[in-house]
């Protein structure tokens, strides 16, 4: 299986998946004019299109996609999602024929209330809630649903590699910077980050291994996180530790 992340829009990735026979399956199709262009250029044939949550820079171009080549859609439960061919809830199993693979169907709610993730392939496109160095913002759920997404999410196999939907990793390691500067794991990846960024290469895919020992928000039970917000005055919760990090990453602008 060939996994590759197509820039989109202002800083989105849409997944792009395909096996040697020219099967292909894509997540979160903010356009689909990249889309066409990539299956063009590489003579692939659309067989899905899976969706992890409503907002329109992940789902604008489904519509044209199913469409044009008539494939199934699937997506959260969720009436704002109307291009759903196939809605999916927590625990489902979305079996392809072409290419052969299988997701499991994780429910995350935090960003939205109805945000999936779909794992399988030893890949986990997980859109707007985790990643790499952040997670995303509260738009609809509670800082509690969101650790709770968090911490499944953490809970996958190491090696599993993250997919998420945006290019925000150097503005996030200069976050995570504030939090844990003395991380000798996190100065490493900031390194990489760096290196990737200034030849304007994605700096996703990451092993969860990597997200687990860098990402703040995945660290919220280290004794780092804990004494940052014991400075500051904060409950020792872990969920009021959660908030406050996405508090603070919501105000900071360095």
């Amino acid at each position: 299986m060939h996994l590759i992340p197509l820039p989109a829009l202002a800083d989105n990735y849409i997944w792009l998946m395909h096996d040697d026979d020219g099967n292909a399956v894509v997540v979160d199709p903010g356009d689909a004019t990249v889309v066409e262009r990539a299956l063009a250029a590489r003579q692939l044939r659309l067989r899905a299109i899976l969706l992890t949550h409503h907002h329109p820079d992940h789902i604008g171009g489904a519509a044209a996609l199913r469409m044009q080549h008539g494939v199934p859609v699937y997506a959260p439960v969720d009436e704002r999602i109307d291009e759903a061919t196939e809605q999916v809830r927590d625990g489902d199993l979305i079996n392809l024929a072409s290419p052969q693979t299988r997701f499991e169907v994780i429910a995350i709610p935090g960003h939205t209330l109805s945000h999936v993730a779909f794992v399988g392939a030893g890949l986990l496109f997980c859109g707007d809630t985790l990643f790499s160095l952040g997670c995303g913002r509260l738009f609809e759920g509670s800082p509690a649903q969101m650790l709770t997404s968090l911490d499944r999410l953490s809970r996958l196999p190491p090696e599993t590699l993250v997919c998420a939907g945006h290019e925000y990793t150097e503005a996030n390691g200069r976050f995570a910077r504030t939090i844990e500067p003395g991380n000798p794991e996190l100065q490493k990846r900031l390194q990489e980050v760096a290196n990737l960024r200034a030849q304007r290469l994605a700096t996703l895919p990451v092993a969860l291994t990597v997200e687990l020992a860098t990402n703040p928000f995945l660290r919220v039970d280290s004794k780092v996180v804990a004494a940052w917000c014991t400075q500051r005055g904060i409950d020792t919760d872990r969920v009021t530790r959660f908030a406050a990090l996405r508090e603070a990453k919501n105000g900071f602008s360095g």
